[in-house]
C-alpha cells in the first residue's frame, strides 16, 4: 500500500558506470564475429574491470552491431555471444550490468532517425534510464573517436584505447578524449585516480596475483 508520503521520498543515488565499447576494447576485434569460440578478451581486461567494479562502477557494454542490418547474423546469434561473454566474465568475478547494441547500418537513409548508433549517445541514455546511472560521474572507454564522442555527448568523461584502431582522426572538442591508454588496466588506473575512488587498478591486480 502506498501513501502520499511515498512521492516525497528522495530518489536513491544513481551509480557511476564505465561504458565499454565491445570490439577492440573489451574483446579483440574479429569483424562480425558471433562465434563464442573466437571470443578473446583484450590484454589486462579482467584486472582493469575487477578494479573498476570494486570501486563501485557499473560495467555496461555499448556496441554498434551493423552485422544485424547487413544480415551477417541475427539478434539471437548476438545474444548467444553476449551470454558467452557474460559467463567468461562471471568466471573472473566480473558482472556486466548491461549490454546495449545498435543494430543499424551506418549512413543508411532509412535509418536517418537512429539515435543509438555511436557517435550518437542513445545507447548510453538507454542504459542510464534502465540502470539508474549517473552520467556525470561515468566514463566511456573505446578504441575509436566515435566512442569518445558518444560518451561526451552523453555527459561522460572518456578514455581512448590508443591501440591503432582509429585511423581517420577527425578531431573536434567532443572527440578529444580525457586520456589515452594502451589497455583496460591503464584505463582503470586513470579513471580511479581521476575519480579518487579507490587504490589504483594496478595495485589491486598485484594484490590478487
Amino acid at each position: 500500500m502506498t501513501s502520499a508520503f511515498d512521492d516525497l521520498r528522495p530518489e536513491p543515488p544513481r551509480s557511476p558506470a564505465v561504458f565499454l565499447d565491445k570490439d577492440g576494447t573489451l574483446v579483440e576485434n574479429v569483424p562480425y564475429n558471433v562465434d563464442p569460440a573466437k571470443l578473446r578478451f583484450t590484454p589486462h581486461a579482467f584486472d582493469g574491470l575487477r578494479a573498476l567494479q570494486a570501486a563501485g562502477f557499473k560495467l555496461v557494454v555499448v556496441t554498434n552491431q551493423p552485422g544485424i542490418a547487413f544480415h551477417f547474423f541475427d539478434r539471437a546469434s548476438l545474444t548467444r555471444l553476449q551470454r558467452a561473454m557474460e559467463a567468461r566474465l562471471a568466471a573472473e568475478g566480473i558482472e556486466l550490468a548491461g549490454f546495449y547494441a545498435c543494430p543499424h547500418a551506418p549512413a543508411a537513409p532509412r535509418m536517418a532517425g537512429c539515435l543509438c548508433r555511436k557517435p550518437a549517445p542513445g545507447l548510453l541514455h538507454q542504459a542510464a534510464q534502465a540502470l539508474h546511472l549517473d552520467l556525470a560521474r561515468s566514463w566511456m572507454v573505446g578504441d575509436i573517436l566515435d566512442d569518445i564522442e558518444a560518451g561526451q555527448r552523453a555527459g561522460c568523461r572518456s578514455v581512448l584505447l590508443d591501440v591503432g584502431n582509429e585511423t581517420v582522426w577527425r578531431m573536434s572538442p567532443l572527440r578529444t578524449p580525457h586520456a589515452r591508454c594502451q589497455d583496460l588496466l591503464q584505463a582503470a588506473d586513470h579513471i580511479l585516480a581521476a575519480s579518487c575512488a579507490a587504490p589504483s587498478a594496478s595495485a589491486l591486480a598485484q594484490e590478487t596475483e
